[in-house]
């Protein structure tokens, strides 16, 4: 299946579901909600788990680095892998999110194929400088 009917289904799978949640707040805080959901299963991967781990400290670029070159020295913070359990955990919060954004969507009226193809425009046409 293309991408772009997969996106499109989920959409009118989000209109076709979504009832108790139908208003605009209650979708909003639902996204917010699976957004801290997924914050917290990468947490407890750490913490409970333990299949990752962080080790962060500051993003260190030599002094005369190129801005092209800056990508080869950022690093993820990130150790592990993730097992089977945490990765299924946060597979489902990430999609409960993207269906409470593809009904946000909905309710607005806006295409999430739309959307996805013109931030993917966007960022390839400003590059590095449409990143904030």
């Amino acid at each position: 299946m293309e991408d772009r009917n997969t996106r499109q289904e989920l959409q009118e799978t989000a209109d076709k579901f979504l009832i108790r949640h139908k208003s605009i707040l209650d979708t909003t805080s639902k996204m917010q909600e699976y957004c801290a959901r997924v914050n917290r299963a990468i947490a407890k991967a750490v913490t409970c788990c333990g299949c990752i781990k962080i080790d962060a400290d500051k993003q260190c670029l030599p002094p005369d680095a190129n801005y092209s070159d800056i990508r080869a020295f950022m690093q993820s913070h990130l150790n592990g892998a993730l097992c089977d359990n945490c990765r299924d955990t946060i597979s489902h919060e990430i999609g409960t999110t993207v269906f409470y954004l593809a009904a946000l969507c909905n309710l607005l009226e806006l295409d999430l194929d739309t959307v996805i193809n013109e931030e993917d425009e966007r960022i390839r046409t400003l590059g590095i400088y449409s990143l904030k």
